[in-house]
């Protein structure tokens, strides 16, 4: 049985994805609201991290 890796995203999808702009992507990051990993210098956020952020979103909103 194998694992399948979390897709990784690049902060301009993920600014679609949250309809918001770079600097608040960043600012998530930066603030640990939303994780991310470091590949050679390129910063990526897993597909998971981007759910898992609007799921605490919509539970603080609830």
């Amino acid at each position: 049985m194998t694992t399948a890796m979390p897709e990784l995203l690049t902060v301009p999808e993920v600014m679609a994805r949250l309809k918001v702009g770079r600097t608040k992507v960043y600012d998530l990051i930066r603030t640990n609201r939303l994780a991310s990993i470091k590949v050679d210098g390129c910063r990526r956020i897993p597909n998971d991290a981007v759910g898992a952020f609007i799921r605490r979103q919509m539970g603080e909103a609830a």
